[in-house]
Protein backbone atom coordinates (compact mmCIF):
# COMPACT_ATOMS: atom_id res chain seq x y z
CA UNK A 1 0.00 0.00 0.00
CA UNK A 2 1.16 3.53 -0.76
CA UNK A 3 0.38 6.92 -0.51
CA UNK A 4 -0.48 9.25 -3.25
CA UNK A 5 3.35 10.42 -3.64
CA UNK A 6 4.00 6.48 -4.28
CA UNK A 7 5.92 6.26 -0.41
CA UNK A 8 4.63 3.54 1.71
CA UNK A 9 1.83 4.49 4.31
CA UNK A 10 4.09 5.10 7.47
CA UNK A 11 0.62 3.31 9.14
CA UNK A 12 1.68 0.06 6.74
CA UNK A 13 5.36 -0.42 8.28
CA UNK A 14 5.33 -2.78 11.27
CA UNK A 15 8.35 -4.22 13.15
CA UNK A 16 9.26 -8.03 12.85
CA UNK A 17 12.27 -9.85 15.05
CA UNK A 18 14.30 -11.52 12.58
CA UNK A 19 16.53 -14.49 14.00
CA UNK A 20 20.40 -14.35 13.15
CA UNK A 21 23.21 -16.42 13.69
CA UNK A 22 24.88 -15.19 16.59
CA UNK A 23 27.31 -12.82 16.32
CA UNK A 24 26.38 -12.13 12.98
CA UNK A 25 23.91 -9.59 13.95
CA UNK A 26 25.67 -6.59 12.52
CA UNK A 27 26.32 -8.38 9.08
CA UNK A 28 22.86 -9.35 8.66
CA UNK A 29 21.62 -5.39 9.37
CA UNK A 30 24.51 -4.69 6.32
CA UNK A 31 23.37 -7.81 4.04
CA UNK A 32 19.39 -6.44 4.60
CA UNK A 33 20.30 -3.12 3.38
CA UNK A 34 22.23 -4.39 0.31
CA UNK A 35 19.97 -6.29 -0.57
CA UNK A 36 17.04 -3.77 0.05
CA UNK A 37 19.39 -1.36 -1.96
CA UNK A 38 19.51 -3.76 -5.06
CA UNK A 39 15.86 -4.45 -5.05
CA UNK A 40 14.95 -1.07 -5.15
CA UNK A 41 12.40 -2.07 -2.30
CA UNK A 42 13.58 0.96 0.12
CA UNK A 43 9.92 1.89 0.07
CA UNK A 44 8.90 -1.00 2.19
CA UNK A 45 11.51 -0.68 4.46
CA UNK A 46 11.74 1.46 8.00
CA UNK A 47 14.60 1.10 10.27
CA UNK A 48 17.14 -1.96 11.00
CA UNK A 49 18.17 -2.38 14.24
CA UNK A 50 20.52 -4.53 15.83
CA UNK A 51 20.02 -4.38 20.30
CA UNK A 52 22.90 -3.46 21.87
CA UNK A 53 24.02 -1.24 25.02
CA UNK A 54 27.71 -0.23 26.08
CA UNK A 55 28.89 -1.83 29.02
CA UNK A 56 32.03 -1.07 30.85
CA UNK A 57 35.38 -3.59 30.61
CA UNK A 58 38.01 -2.89 33.55
CA UNK A 59 40.75 -4.75 31.53
CA UNK A 60 44.52 -3.90 33.21
CA UNK A 61 42.83 -1.12 35.80
CA UNK A 62 42.04 0.68 32.80
CA UNK A 63 38.09 1.51 31.72
CA UNK A 64 37.12 0.83 28.24
CA UNK A 65 33.43 0.84 26.90
CA UNK A 66 32.47 -2.27 24.48
CA UNK A 67 29.15 -2.90 23.04
CA UNK A 68 27.37 -5.89 23.80
CA UNK A 69 24.46 -7.27 22.13
CA UNK A 70 21.21 -7.91 24.99
CA UNK A 71 19.14 -10.00 22.53
CA UNK A 72 22.13 -12.16 20.70
CA UNK A 73 20.83 -13.43 17.52
CA UNK A 74 17.99 -11.09 16.87
CA UNK A 75 17.51 -7.93 14.21
CA UNK A 76 14.58 -5.88 14.59
CA UNK A 77 13.71 -4.65 10.89
CA UNK A 78 10.92 -2.12 10.71
CA UNK A 79 8.61 -3.03 7.12
CA UNK A 80 5.80 -3.60 5.21
CA UNK A 81 5.22 -7.38 5.18
CA UNK A 82 4.42 -8.99 1.88
CA UNK A 83 5.18 -11.96 -0.38
CA UNK A 84 8.53 -9.54 -1.74
CA UNK A 85 9.76 -7.95 1.05
CA UNK A 86 9.13 -11.43 3.29
CA UNK A 87 11.52 -13.11 0.75
CA UNK A 88 14.29 -10.45 0.70
CA UNK A 89 14.72 -10.76 4.70
CA UNK A 90 14.25 -14.70 4.80
CA UNK A 91 16.69 -15.31 1.80
CA UNK A 92 19.45 -13.01 3.07
CA UNK A 93 22.57 -14.56 3.80
CA UNK A 94 23.05 -15.71 7.96
CA UNK A 95 19.14 -15.11 8.30
CA UNK A 96 17.21 -18.69 9.53
CA UNK A 97 14.26 -16.57 9.44
CA UNK A 98 11.53 -14.82 11.47
CA UNK A 99 10.18 -15.27 14.94
CA UNK A 100 6.30 -15.67 15.84
CA UNK A 101 3.58 -16.20 13.88
CA UNK A 102 3.12 -18.83 11.25
CA UNK A 103 5.78 -19.83 9.26
CA UNK A 104 5.39 -17.64 6.17
CA UNK A 105 3.44 -15.20 8.12
CA UNK A 106 5.57 -14.01 10.81
CA UNK A 107 3.45 -11.59 13.63
CA UNK A 108 4.88 -8.12 14.40
CA UNK A 109 5.56 -7.16 17.59
CA UNK A 110 4.08 -3.89 19.32
CA UNK A 111 5.72 -0.25 18.68
CA UNK A 112 5.82 -0.44 23.02
CA UNK A 113 8.07 -3.49 22.99
CA UNK A 114 10.57 -1.47 20.40
CA UNK A 115 10.24 1.58 22.27
CA UNK A 116 11.25 -0.64 25.14
CA UNK A 117 14.18 -2.21 23.58
CA UNK A 118 15.10 1.68 22.07
CA UNK A 119 15.28 3.15 25.63
CA UNK A 120 17.49 0.37 27.28
CA UNK A 121 20.02 0.84 23.96
CA UNK A 122 19.90 4.88 25.04
CA UNK A 123 20.57 3.81 28.77
CA UNK A 124 23.24 1.97 27.56
CA UNK A 125 24.84 4.81 25.79
CA UNK A 126 24.09 7.26 29.04
CA UNK A 127 25.46 5.49 31.41
CA UNK A 128 27.40 1.85 30.21
CA UNK A 129 26.65 -0.96 32.41
CA UNK A 130 29.70 -3.02 33.92
CA UNK A 131 29.98 -5.78 32.26
CA UNK A 132 31.14 -7.61 35.68
CA UNK A 133 27.56 -8.13 37.70
CA UNK A 134 28.41 -8.29 41.23
CA UNK A 135 25.52 -9.63 43.60
CA UNK A 136 25.30 -9.14 47.69
CA UNK A 137 26.31 -11.88 49.59
CA UNK A 138 28.15 -12.99 46.22
CA UNK A 139 32.10 -13.98 47.91
CA UNK A 140 35.07 -12.19 46.42
CA UNK A 141 38.70 -11.87 46.89
CA UNK A 142 40.64 -8.75 47.38
CA UNK A 143 42.98 -8.58 44.37
CA UNK A 144 44.89 -5.19 45.34
CA UNK A 145 45.24 -2.48 48.26
CA UNK A 146 45.88 -3.28 52.19
CA UNK A 147 43.47 -6.11 52.30
CA UNK A 148 45.17 -7.81 48.95
CA UNK A 149 44.30 -11.79 49.32
CA UNK A 150 41.85 -11.04 51.65
CA UNK A 151 38.49 -12.78 50.91
CA UNK A 152 34.62 -11.49 51.68
CA UNK A 153 31.07 -11.21 51.04
CA UNK A 154 29.52 -8.64 49.34
CA UNK A 155 27.20 -6.45 51.78
CA UNK A 156 26.69 -3.43 49.13
CA UNK A 157 27.17 -2.36 45.33
CA UNK A 158 27.02 1.29 44.22
CA UNK A 159 27.40 1.10 40.30
CA UNK A 160 26.96 4.74 40.12
CA UNK A 161 30.60 4.92 41.94
CA UNK A 162 31.73 1.11 40.85
CA UNK A 163 32.53 0.41 44.10
CA UNK A 164 31.76 -2.69 46.76
CA UNK A 165 31.43 -2.75 50.42
CA UNK A 166 32.81 -6.15 51.38
CA UNK A 167 32.79 -7.45 54.65
CA UNK A 168 36.65 -8.50 55.39
CA UNK A 169 37.19 -10.28 58.37
CA UNK A 170 40.78 -9.26 59.90
CA UNK A 171 41.93 -10.54 63.17
CA UNK A 172 38.44 -12.39 63.68
CA UNK A 173 35.99 -9.46 63.23
CA UNK A 174 33.82 -8.75 60.28
CA UNK A 175 35.50 -5.47 59.03
CA UNK A 176 32.95 -3.55 55.92
CA UNK A 177 35.68 -2.20 53.63
CA UNK A 178 35.22 -0.08 50.54
CA UNK A 179 36.72 -0.89 47.25
CA UNK A 180 36.78 -0.16 43.48
CA UNK A 181 35.30 -2.97 40.93
CA UNK A 182 39.04 -2.80 39.76
CA UNK A 183 40.45 -4.38 43.45
CA UNK A 184 37.99 -7.82 43.73
CA UNK A 185 37.60 -10.30 41.70
CA UNK A 186 34.90 -13.16 42.08
CA UNK A 187 36.31 -16.33 44.03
Amino acid sequence: MTTDTGTPAASNLRWYVVHAYSGMEKAVERNIRERIERAGMQDKFGRILVPTEEVVELKNGKKSVTERRFFPGYVLVEMVMDDESWHLVKHTSKVTGFVGGARNRPAPISEAEVMKIVNQMQEGIEKPRPKVEWMVGELVRVKEGPFTDFNGAIEEVNYEKSKVRVSVTIFGRATPVELDFSQVEKV
